[in-house]
């Protein structure tokens, strides 16, 4: 009895600071040791040597296929998904984190299910159970930078798609600073402005960890809309939501988990002169 209590005195100690203060970047419920400010550090670092991917297409019209929380293990509604992103149609895919469990073996698993870029372009954010067990050491000899952005060439326009890391529920100094000078000197010269993170921004409850940090939120949301961002797509919560805020539309995605109700993932459709999205359903 006195076990349990110990370790229910502990849980809860683990949940009230990762709730009070996400500068700590405990990822999860367990602790992982690795901080924001380092892992961006460590993705400019990667950044320098590995410039930011560029899309080309021959037509004013694409689609980009958007996913999250697959918590692999499970691979059934991931290859669903894939099967849909090798359709020609599709330019690329993103999945804006919990793709793994954070363990070694399930990121081995969920690499070798990746497709050749070349073949699918896609691009991956981190999440926080990316990071459980030190998973942030396997992310980055996989994937690399976990803070970057990719843009789109169109014969007559460019779009720009910007892919932060809120895995431990924060964005950090050093990230943010890099999204204002970002957003500062490069928006205007793209058509759309898509911004993917994992952890959703809006929440009709409060969970023992990975929460967004109201102060920084502060900032997000006006500079946005300042610098007008089309979409912001978030997971986390595994609950479909839009909400917008003044230019910005803000979606929460169903998981793409196996074995969830709902799951499914979003079509975003660009044209010439819009850029939509749709809800697919997993089947």
């Amino acid at each position: 009895m006195a076990t349990k209590l110990k370790i229910s005195l502990f849980v809860l100690i683990v949940f009230g600071i990762t709730g009070c203060n996400s500068n700590l970047d405990f990822s999860g419920f367990l602790y992982s040791p690795d901080r924001v400010d380092s892992r961006f550090e460590e993705s400019d670092a990667w950044n320098l040597t590995h410039p930011f991917k560029t899309l080309t297409v021959n037509s004013e019209k694409y689609q980009i296929l958007v996913s999250g929380d697959s918590h692999i293990g499970g691979l059934i509604n991931f290859r669903k998904m894939l099967d849909e992103a090798k359709k020609p149609e599709n330019l690329a895919f993103v999945m804006v984190g919990d793709n793994v469990t954070g363990k070694k073996e399930d990121y081995l698993r969920f690499k070798n299910e990746l497709p050749d870029f070349n073949q699918i372009p896609y691009f991956l954010v981190v999440g926080n159970h990316d990071l459980y067990f030190d998973g942030w050491k396997t992310f980055y000899e996989y994937f690399g930078s976990s803070t970057y952005y990719f843009t789109v060439q169109t014969p007559l326009n460019r779009d720009i798609y910007i892919c932060l890391d809120s895995g431990g529920g924060t964005l950090g100094d050093k990230q943010l600073t890099w999204l204002k000078n970002l957003l500062s000197t490069k928006r205007d010269q793209y058509r759309n402005c898509v911004v993917f993170t994992h952890v959703n921004f809006f929440r009709d409850h409060h969970t023992g960890s990975t929460n967004p940090l109201e102060t920084e939120l502060e900032v997000l949301l006006p500079l946005f809309a300042q610098n007008r961002v089309n979409l912001v797509i978030m997971g986390h919560d595994h609950n479909r939501a839009i909400d917008k805020l003044g230019w910005t539309t803000y979606i929460t995605m169903d998981a793409l988990l196996d074995g969830f109700p709902n799951a499914s993932f979003v079509k975003l459709e660009v044209t010439k002169t819009s850029l939509g999205y749709e809800f697919k359903d997993i089947k």
